[in-house]
């Protein structure tokens, strides 16, 4: 028995793609739409390099989370290591997406 490998992988909206349907449905040209998309996601970048967390209302919250030093060990080895504090980014989608996705738009307009 043979399983297409397409059927296993979850389809991905890339930044090019967004940019196309900037240029399809609002008319930017797709110079334009390359550049609305990437300022668009280099500003949050920048907001959360300093530290900011970033809230798109109806959509979602991306936020920093700083993680302790732990202990921990490599998977190849069994080598106990040292993992480094560090800052991870983390979203949290809101309300209304949640509803969308889960086919319930009467509740997200309520919102």
């Amino acid at each position: 028995m043979e399983i297409a490998l397409d059927s296993l992988e979850t389809p991905t909206l890339t930044k090019a793609q967004l940019a196309e349907k900037l240029f399809d449905n609002i008319g930017l040209n797709k110079r334009e739409a390359k550049d609305m998309v990437d300022a668009f996601f280099d500003l949050i970048a920048q907001e959360l390099v300093k530290g900011n967390d970033v809230k798109i209302s109806g959509f979602g919250n991306f936020q920093l989370r700083a993680k302790s030093p732990r202990p921990g060990r490599n998977p190849r080895t069994g080598e106990l290591i040292s993992i480094e504090a560090r800052r991870v980014v983390t979203f949290h989608a809101s309300h209304k997406l949640k509803a969308i996705v889960q086919g319930d738009e009467g509740a997200a307009e309520e919102e």
